[in-house]
Formats: C-alpha cells, sequence, structure tokens
C-alpha cells in the first residue's frame, strides 16, 4: 500500500469512527429528516448540551454533518446526505448474518 492508498483509507476511517457510537448514528439519522437546532436534538438524545455538542463536533470535524449560526442557535445538517447509503449497507449485513445463523440454528 502507498502512501496515497493509506491516506484515503485513514481518511475512510477517520469518518467511520466518528460516526461509531449510538448517540452519532442517531444524529446523523434524524439529520436525515432535515435540519435541526442543538436544542431540539439534545431534548431528543435526552443528554445534556455538553455532551451533545460534543457528539456534534465529531461529526462536524469528520465532515459529516456541517452547521449554520442563526441568532444565538445553531442549526446543523447533513453536508453529503449520501452517508445514508452507509445505513442501508450495514442494514443489509446484519439481515443477513441474522439469517445466516437462523439457517444455523435450523
Amino acid at each position: 500500500m502507498d502512501q496515497k492508498e493509506r491516506a484515503r483509507y485513514e481518511a475512510r476511517a477517520r469518518i467511520i469512527k466518528a460516526m461509531a457510537h449510538p448517540t452519532r448514528l442517531f444524529i446523523v439519522d434524524e439529520l436525515s429528516r432535515g435540519e435541526r437546532c442543538v436544542c431540539e436534538l439534545t431534548e431528543m438524545i435526552g443528554a445534556d448540551m455538553s455532551t451533545v455538542s460534543k457528539h456534534l463536533a465529531i461529526l462536524r470535524n469528520a465532515g459529516v454533518i456541517q452547521d449554520e449560526k442563526r441568532g444565538t442557535q445553531v442549526h446543523y445538517s447533513l453536508r453529503c446526505p449520501c452517508v445514508l447509503n452507509f445505513f442501508t449497507c450495514v442494514e443489509s449485513v446484519i439481515k443477513t448474518a441474522a439469517r445466516e445463523q437462523l439457517e444455523m440454528a435450523g
């Protein structure tokens, strides 16, 4: 693997690592329905604002989401909605593994 290839895989890993938390997966899923402010996400998640803000910062730094300040509120949206294709793939892996597990048990 050359340096350029390694850098590409490291960039991919950063994005996947940023999403590798149930709360951050929830945030991405919720933002697929439209933009949200921190206060809305905090209420939906049921965590304090500083915790939610940390999760949002991780996703923003990875380039998954973007923010826009409006007055005193910050609104978040998906930067690249194609990230949702990843969810579809993950669901397929889960279903395939479950089906195989059932076949082995039966």
